[in-house]
C-alpha cells in the first residue's frame, strides 16, 4: 500500500478569521481534522459530537494549540438539539458563518438483510441530520447576509460499493440536498458545496472493510478501486473543507467535490 507524501503544513494565514464555524461529528476522524483546521485558520469552532467526552476533547486540544473552541454533545438525528446547537454558537459568539455537516454512519449490510432500526439510524443520521443543521442555520446566515455551508457525503452518494444500499441511499441525498439548498439561496449570499471522500482512514469503514475480508486486505488491494493507491487521510479531505468554506471558495455553490484518490474517474 503506498503511504501519503508528507509535506509541511503551510504557516497559518486566516483563510477564516474569526469566523464562527459549527462542525458536526467534530468528536473523531474526518471531523475533528476539520474542526483542527478551521480553528488553525482563525475560525471559531463550535465542536459538536454524539459523544460529550470526544467533542471537548478536540475543542480542548484546540485551545492548548491557541485556538478557539467549545466542545458540546448533539445528537444531530434530533431536530430539538441541532437547533439548540446553532443557538448556543450565536449565544457564544453572535452568529454562525460556517456549518459543516459531518455527522455521519456507516452501517454496511445486504439490503434484505438489513432491519428497520439499521434503515432509519442510517437515514436519521445521514439525511435528516443534515437537513436539520442547513434548516437551523440559514436563518441566522440569511439574517448575517451570507455564509457556507459545506456538507460531507461520500464517493457513494456517486458511485455505490457492495454492502452499502443504504449507506449509498443517504449519501446520494446529501448530495442533493447540496444543489438544493445552493439554488434556493444563492442570491442571499449563502454557499452550499458537498465534498464526496473517497476511503479515508477513518475508523467509520472498519465494518464495510470486514465485510470486505478485513482492514487489512482491503488496505493491500486498494488500488483495484482507489487508483492512488492508499486511503486518504482525514486531514486531506479537512484542507478541502476549509477551502470551501473560506471567502476563496466564493463562486463556487451546489458544487460537488470528489476527493477520492481517483475512485470516481474510473
Amino acid at each position: 500500500m503506498a503511504t501519503p507524501t508528507t509535506t509541511p503544513s503551510a504557516p497559518p494565514t486566516g483563510r477564516v478569521a474569526d469566523k464562527v464555524c459549527v462542525v458536526t461529528g467534530a468528536g473523531s476522524g474526518i471531523g475533528r481534522a476539520i474542526a483542527h483546521r478551521l480553528a488553525e485558520e482563525g475560525g471559531k469552532v463550535l465542536c459538536a459530537d454524539l459523544s460529550e467526552n470526544t467533542a471537548r476533547e478536540t475543542a480542548a486540544e484546540i485551545t492548548a494549540a491557541g485556538g478557539v473552541a467549545e466542545g458540546r454533545a448533539v445528537d444531530v438525528s434530533s431536530s430539538a438539539e441541532v437547533d439548540a446547537m446553532v443557538e448556543a454558537a450565536v449565544a457564544r459568539w453572535g452568529r454562525v458563518d460556517v456549518l459543516v455537516n459531518n455527522a455521519g454512519v456507516n452501517l454496511p449490510g445486504l439490503l434484505h438483510e438489513v432491519p428497520d432500526d439499521i434503515i432509519d439510524k442510517t437515514l436519521d443520521v445521514n439525511v435528516k441530520g443534515q437537513l436539520y443543521g442547513c434548516r437551523a442555520v440559514i436563518p441566522h446566515m440569511l439574517t448575517a447576509g451570507g455564509g457556507s455551508i459545506v456538507n460531507i457525503s461520500s464517493v457513494n452518494g456517486l458511485v455505490s460499493e457492495p454492502f452499502l444500499t443504504v449507506y449509498s441511499a443517504s449519501k446520494g441525498a446529501s448530495v442533493m440536498l447540496t444543489k438544493g439548498v445552493a439554488l434556493d439561496y444563492v442570491k442571499q449570499g449563502i454557499r452550499c458545496n458537498v465534498i464526496c471522500p473517497g476511503w479515508v482512514d477513518t475508523p467509520i469503514n472498519h465494518a464495510h472493510a470486514k465485510l470486505l475480508g478485513g482492514l487489512e486486505h482491503v488496505y493491500d488491494t486498494i488500488d483495484s478501486f482507489q487508483p492512488i493507491g492508499r486511503p486518504g487521510q482525514p486531514r486531506e479531505i479537512a484542507n478541502v473543507a476549509l477551502f470551501l468554506a473560506s471567502d476563496e471558495a466564493s463562486f463556487m455553490t451546489g458544487s460537488v467535490v470528489a476527493v477520492d484518490g481517483g475512485m470516481t474517474s474510473q
